[in-house]
């Protein structure tokens, strides 16, 4: 087992591995051994009708929520939002409910951020909110996408390649030994504080 000295643990893998779950689990077993920590950030949950997937929300660790994409949106302003796939992008939605988690305070022990993808980056405030994260030098669990035909998205590069980033890559047969490892790092990061 690697032992890091960054602060910056970003969960990559295909969709659908579970790193949204892990990411979950991770904040349930710190929340639940060391009840004092202050975490903030954002996770997305898929949005489904049926069996069918149609669509996205941003919900923020105490709760609040908002849609982030739709493939349903037929709304008059939803013509002009940017598009995922059969995605369309809601910024407004997703810049009011995620960008305040990203604000770097005082007394914050942990920022959440999933996901740095796609959807996320059309938001121009986002990135630059995530990069004040990282020099803030305050831990953060991240997930990233997996790269697409072996390209990579230009800002997911860059905080993959941060001198401070772990990067686990996630599969079914390694997701608890992972989330074991990140949880058990966040918690000797947190005693050295």
């Amino acid at each position: 087992m690697a032992v890091v000295t960054g602060k910056c643990f970003l969960v990559t893998g295909p969709p659908g591995v579970g790193k949204t779950t892990l990411v979950m689990r991770v904040v349930e077993s710190l929340r639940a051994s060391h009840p004092e920590l202050n975490i903030q950030g954002f996770y997305t949950r898929e949005i489904r009708e049926g069996s069918q997937r149609v669509g996205f929300e941003v919900v923020t660790l105490d709760g609040r929520r908002g849609p982030l994409a739709s493939s349903t949106a037929s709304s008059r302003e939803s013509l002009r939002w940017p598009c995922v796939g059969k995605y369309k992008v809601d910024l407004a939605s997703f810049e009011a409910i995620a960008l305040p988690e990203l604000e770097v305070k005082e007394g914050t022990d942990l920022f959440i951020i999933d996901e740095v993808g796609k959807m996320e980056l059309f938001s121009s405030s986002f990135f630059p909110a995530v990069l004040k994260v990282l020099e803030s030098n305050i831990p953060i669990l991240a997930t990233i996408p997996i790269p697409k035909s072996g390209r990579d998205i230009t800002e997911v590069s860059r905080l993959r390649n941060h001198p401070g980033a772990a990067v686990s890559t996630l599969n079914t047969g390694n997701r608890d030994a992972i989330r074991e490892t990140i949880y058990t790092q966040i918690v000797s990061l947190m005693q050295k504080h």
